[in-house]
């Protein structure tokens, strides 16, 4: 099966000899079968590995990365291809840039990424800068996305296997960066990307794959805040949109805009959802569904791979949800349709058909002109 895999998905030329390639390591199957393509491809490959998080506290952790049995196994595969790797320690920037900030977010009643500020800061960023620092000629990873060369330069596409498609979380890839990057498994489906490991022998071919975020074990954000800021956990008022106070929280850290479960406010006529947070009152708002729909969002430090105003475009405005039809009219976002649960601090990625336009983060929104009515 790897064979049907070619050198120039590395896009270097047809004879990659010559040529070195860095791969980005995490440890995972999906990243070792681009060191092993690589390696198969006639280029000199170099792998890299960035240790983020205390490797201690995570070696036994399953779905974690860049970190403990993961850097072990980055190094096991590099072993096993014949090929260089090199591990940094990038802990305390990672804590800085990406675990402090989350932290904050939350504090701040804003709902964060982690993940894309990962991908913008820590490993791009210092990513590239050791690429360019080995001599290399492209840096590779195992993100799930395609790099197509357009008339105008490298433009970032969707995957071929929408389950795995992982543009929303690289929208702030610059033009610069797109033009280094090589993405070789965007167009094949993960069994077989598995298949590839399997049929080379690497000791990752049946590992699962990393699972939410990855310094949050078990899912538990709240945990982490506490821990990082402890005056995460002051209480406040539980407060209907019409201004009755329906009960008491122990931290804001606990809600997102547009949660439902786990309010606590039972025995109400219609269901409730958080409708927004107020840190400065320390005030949870709920509200029922339609008071979430807004018709739109102000978009902040906007990452641009094409020109988007005045066209239509498709915006997803959360990992997990279907991109909507909008428009870009100057820094706000105005969707066709009353969209629900856009929340501050995520991000809004824009699309035409499968190309990346670029994105941006929410930094408010504005409510529904039917609710308003309403």
């Amino acid at each position: 099966m790897i064979d049907t895999i070619y050198p120039n998905d590395f896009q270097l030329g047809p004879d990659l000899a010559g040529k070195r390639i860095v791969v980005a390591m995490s440890g995972g199957v999906d990243s070792s079968v681009v060191a092993a393509l690589a390696a198969r491809s006639g280029a000199e490959t170099v792998g890299i590995t960035l240790q983020l998080y205390d490797h201690g506290s995570a070696v036994k952790r399953a779905g974690a990365c860049c970190a403990g049995q993961d850097i072990r196994d980055a190094r096991a595969v590099a072993d096993k291809l014949g090929i260089a790797h090199y591990v940094f320690d990038h802990e305390s920037r990672f804590r800085e840039s990406v675990i402090d900030h989350f932290a904050d977010e939350y504090i701040a009643g804003r709902t964060p990424i982690p993940c894309v500020r990962c991908n913008m800061g820590v490993k791009f960023t210092d990513l590239f800068r050791l690429a360019r620092e080995l001599g290399a000629d492209c840096l590779a990873t195992g993100h799930y996305v395609r790099r197509v060369e357009g008339a105008h330069g490298a433009e970032l596409h969707r995957a071929a296997d929408p389950a795995r498609d992982q543009s929303y979380f690289l929208f702030a890839t610059t033009q610069e960066q797109l033009e280094y990057l090589r993405f070789p498994l965007g167009g094949m489906p993960k069994p077989h990307v598995r298949a590839i490991a399997q049929e080379l022998g690497l000791i990752v071919a049946l590992k699962p794959d990393s699972q939410d975020i990855c310094f949050v074990p078990d899912g538990d954000y709240a945990s982490v805040v506490r821990k990082i800021r402890p005056e995460a956990e002051t209480g406040g008022d539980i407060v209907h949109l019409d201004g009755r106070v329906l009960g008491q929280h122990k931290g804001m850290i606990h809600y997102t805009v547009g949660q439902r479960k786990g309010l606590e406010v039972g025995g109400q006529p219609v269901p409730l959802y958080v409708i927004r947070l107020d840190p400065a009152t320390q005030r949870v708002i709920v509200g029922p569904r339609q008071a979430l729909a807004v018709d739109a969002a102000r978009i902040t430090d906007a990452n641009w791979l094409a020109d988007v105003q005045g066209r239509k475009i498709m915006a997803k405005v959360r990992s997990m949800a279907k991109p909507i039809a909008a428009q870009m009219d100057g820094d706000w976002l105005r969707f066709d349709a009353p969209e629900y649960g856009v929340a501050p601090g995520q991000a809004a990625v824009f699309y035409d058909g499968d190309h990346v336009l670029g994105g941006g983060w929410i930094e408010e929104t504005m409510a529904s002109m039917d609710m308003c009515a309403a």
